[in-house]
C-alpha cells in the first residue's frame, strides 16, 4: 500500500469516528483531523509523481582554500 493511500485510511476511520462522537468539540476535531490527512494524502502523491535530484553546488573559488595559496 502506497504512504497516500495508508494517510486516505486513516483519514477515513477518523472521519466514521467523527459520525459517531456524541462531544461536538472532539467530533469537529476528528473532522479536522481527516481533513488534514486528506491534505497529507494529496501532498504524498503529488511528491511520488516529482523526479527531483539534488546535486551539490561547486564551490566558489573564494571559498576554496587552495586558491588561497
Amino acid at each position: 500500500m502506497n504512504l497516500w493511500d495508508e494517510y486516505r485510511v486513516k483519514a477515513a476511520e477518523l472521519s466514521a469516528r467523527a459520525v459517531c462522537e456524541n462531544d461536538l468539540a472532539l467530533q469537529i476535531e476528528l473532522e479536522n483531523l481527516a481533513r488534514s490527512y486528506l491534505r497529507l494524502a494529496l501532498q504524498a502523491e503529488q511528491n511520488s509523481l516529482l523526479d527531483l535530484t539534488y546535486e551539490t553546488p561547486l564551490p566558489k573559488e573564494d571559498d576554496d582554500p587552495a586558491a588561497r595559496r
